[in-house]
């Protein structure tokens, strides 16, 4: 039987009332509806095609695009409720169910929610969770101190913003490193600060250290140069958020940044004015 909540390349195998049989190598084939079947098309071609039950309950194909597969997050709509559970929008004919058990909160019509996708094996189908911290494992780590990652934020706390960290561990985003507003679901670019000998991970947005200075550095330079008088008016005073929707760095990174662009002598600083290129 070929998985199911992923993509697969299958090659067409015959033509029926129905719609087209695909095929694997192994000879596990699938039904694609007349619905989805392409205007124009040979035997042996091959199609990508995502598998998953239908209302029957039986492996379908489709070359509708959901909006989360296995083993994924996403943020999606509620549009249905029963006694059983909620019912999500992802992209494809049969809505994605959330059982009851797996809510962290009571879903409703309308609103949005972090889950994740996985294969109930007591039921062979496809269901989603929103108690997404079931679905991440620090246990062993997989990054290490100064890595790019990929971030997803889960929820706000007293100390900051909990992150899913390449969809693999959690991590924790402390208030001092925002500078912007985030909400549940928002994907971000990051960096590891922090891997703790409990393997609680703290992540940064901001490169940190020597290796911040070389590029927000050259940022700047480049903002300078791209103004008609080679001036702006942001200083080392200026508030946190005017700098970070300026230049998109935190405060601490750009007072480090124009402090080497000062000692290399490729600004001025004017006290309570701004920065001017030499």
């Amino acid at each position: 039987m070929l998985e199911l909540g992923i993509k697969h390349q299958l090659s067409i195998d015959r033509d029926t009332p129905p719609g087209l049989f695909l095929t694997n190598k192994a000879g596990d084939e699938v039904l694609l509806p007349n619905k989805y079947k392409p205007e124009i098309f040979e035997i042996g071609d091959e199609l990508e095609v995502f598998v998953y039950l239908d209302f029957d309950e039986r492996p379908v194909a489709t070359n509708l695009e959901p909006k989360i597969m296995l083993d994924e997050f996403a943020m999606l709509e509620c549009v249905d409720v029963s006694a059983h559970g909620a019912f999500l929008d992802w992209g494809l004919e049969k809505h994605l169910f959330v059982p009851y058990i797996e809510q962290a909160y009571k879903m409703n019509v309308g609103e949005k929610y972090l889950v994740f996708c996985y294969l109930d094996e007591e039921t062979n189908r496809l269901v989603a969770s929103s108690r997404v911290n079931k679905f991440v494992d620090n246990s062993v780590l997989t990054v290490e101190e100064f890595d790019e990652v990929d971030l997803i934020v889960t929820n706000k706390t007293e100390l900051g913003y909990n992150l899913i960290i390449n969809e693999i561990h959690s991590g924790l985003l402390y208030n001092d490193e925002v500078y912007k507003d985030l909400k549940t679901g928002d994907r971000l670019r990051g960096y590891i600060r922090k891997t703790r000998k409990d393997s609680k991970i703290d992540v940064t947005l901001q490169k940190f250290g020597y290796k911040s200075i070389e590029p927000n550095a050259a940022l700047i330079l480049n903002k300078l140069e791209a103004t008609e008088d080679g001036f702006i008016g942001i200083h080392d005073k200026s508030h946190p958020e005017l700098i970070y929707q300026s230049f998109n760095l935190s405060k601490k990174a750009f007072k480090k940044a124009i402090g080497s662009l000062y000692k290399n002598k490729q600004i001025k600083i004017i006290s309570g004015e701004g920065i001017e290129l030499v």
